[in-house]
């Protein structure tokens, strides 16, 4: 699935009936951080939480990331050309990605934009690996 360069937010929720309605609540930190105005106008587009794939208990693990959160935007085995805008206290490249998400790139240099694979995910930061130097 490709996900659009303006996607604001990612998060999981429940629908629920309101009356005539249907309801899907943002939550709080995404209206704090930013990313969604309260008077804006958005398009949504909505995707099944269960794809088939596993079952909820094979699919739990303590770096997922819980479902009131907003979902790394980066997954495992993806390969992506970043640019390294820091380095980080231990050497490492750092880049940024959707919604200021961090991939830490070892052995990178500030300035340089390299391809690379998405080697660990976390809910707050990735690692990932240099596949080709640009």
């Amino acid at each position: 699935m490709e996900i659009s360069d303006q996607l604001l937010c990612l998060f999981s929720a429940d629908v629920r009936e309101e009356g005539d309605r249907y309801v899907v609540e943002i939550p709080r930190r995404e209206i704090e951080t930013g990313g969604v105005d309260p008077n804006g106008t958005y398009r949504v587009a909505l995707i099944s939480a269960d794809d088939g794939s596993a079952s909820s208990e094979e699919s739990t693990s303590e770096t997922e990331t819980p479902p009131d959160q907003p979902q790394p935007p980066v997954e495992p085995g993806e390969t992506r050309y970043v640019e390294i805008e820091d380095i980080g206290k231990q050497g490492d490249g750092i880049a940024r990605v959707e919604r200021g998400y961090v991939i830490i790139v070892p052995g990178a240099e500030i300035d340089e934009r390299v391809k690379i694979e998405v080697t660990e995910v976390k809910s707050n930061f990735a690692v990932g690996e240099i596949i080709d130097e640009v």
